[in-house]
């Protein structure tokens, strides 16, 4: 069966996708859209190729533009906009693909060539990595490599049995299946999934990319001050923010050890937060407590004030460890609240607590290694 033939297939299936490229390797797109039926199977194909372009569409800066991070979070952003474009159809056939490639140019690259390709469905992530050999393959040749595992994993997508193009370079394959409830949220037909049956009192909401001291120094002082146990929650679908791939889901839960809890959900607002866990306390830093209160984040001041109210009607506690934000480091006493929460508010200062590590520096040091 050649290529054209089983392009034709997948479009004549029952799967549908969004497919988006950044950078190299997005000829796969093209060589899907001119097989005849292409809109039966396609329903987005979008290229950020410029840096400034992918900025916008994963909204934010990634540590690297080829990177199985990258990638994996372009492809959950792609899952997501199939089920708002489509819905429809089943969702157990919609999925988002994504690719990144760094390929050969007309000037010499320092860095390797490589590939990133990864899927995002509602029952799994799957994804593939290959380092190529340099010089080994033209443009073109490289090109078609990355197409012909681009269709080979959009094929087992399908149901089809595909084999994958040989190569002397040994891909890496990686896929994760959506543990036990992370369908279900992600779906919302659940409102979180904790690795507890307790229910959550006190509540650590952070992306823990990754996990460092300064998070179990403020988790310990809160739970010598509250006398309740912490769940480190991580919101799949933040406000401000593209879905989380189970990529990122696992890589992250399983920085916590078996005496530490953790919960998911997908409250991205604290007003969310505080409906979804009552009676609860968060611990949070004076940073994220400036970014509570920013006025861009709602329709305007008299929503955010109504949002606030929110924490009264359930019972909800703040405490604010003091943080280094815009290169100054501030506490609770600097941030100006309303009257009608404050009493809400309490603060650790710098006299307590004060540590300036960050999950960003932490990601920016790995990646200058």
């Amino acid at each position: 069966m050649n290529l054209a033939q089983k392009i034709k297939d997948l479009h004549a299936s029952k799967f549908k996708f969004v497919i988006v490229s950044s950078g190299g390797g997005s000829n796969a797109i093209g060589t899907l859209l001119k097989v005849p039926g292409a809109s039966n199977s396609i329903l987005e194909a979008y290229i950020p190729y410029a840096k400034e372009s992918l900025d916008f569409y994963l909204m934010r800066k990634p540590e690297s533009y080829c990177s199985l991070d990258t990638t994996t979070r372009m492809a959950a952003r792609a899952y997501s906009a199939a089920k708002k474009i489509d819905d429809k159809s089943d969702i157990k056939n919609l999925f988002g693909v994504a690719i990144t490639a760094s390929l050969s140019t007309n000037y010499e690259k320092r860095g390797d060539h490589r590939f990133h390709i990864a899927v995002q469905t509602r029952d799994f992530s799957k994804s593939i990595s290959c380092i190529l050999e340099k010089g080994k393959r033209t443009r073109e040749q490289e090109e078609e490599l990355v197409t012909g595992f681009v269709i080979a994993l959009v094929s087992e997508c399908c149901e089809f049995n595909y084999e994958y193009p040989n190569t002397k370079e040994t891909p890496e394959y990686i896929s994760i299946k959506a543990d036990k409830g992370w369908a279900d949220l992600m779906s919302e037909k659940i409102e979180y999934v904790a690795s507890s049956d307790t229910q959550p009192k006190l509540i650590f909401p952070g992306a823990f990319n990754p996990l460092h001291d300064g998070h179990e120094a403020m988790s310990k002082l809160a739970e010598k001050e509250t006398g309740a146990k912490t769940f480190f929650e991580l919101c799949i679908q933040n406000v401000d923010k593209p879905p989380l791939s189970y990529h990122q889901i696992s890589k992250t839960i399983n920085q916590f050890n078996s005496t530490q809890d953790w919960v998911l959900t997908k409250a991205g607002k604290f007003s969310d937060k505080a409906k979804l866990f009552p009676n609860s306390t968060f611990i949070i830093g004076a940073d994220t407590l400036v970014r509570i209160f920013d006025e861009r984040f709602y329709a305007s001041r008299s929503d955010m004030l109504a949002q606030f109210d929110i924490f009264n009607k359930n019972n909800n506690k703040f405490l604010v460890f003091g943080r280094k934000y815009q290169d100054k480091f501030i506490e609770l006493k600097d941030v100006q609240l309303p009257d009608s929460i404050s009493s809400l508010f309490k603060g650790f200062g710098e006299n307590i607590f004060r540590e300036d590590i960050s999950s960003s520096s932490i990601r920016q040091e790995n990646s200058e290694e």
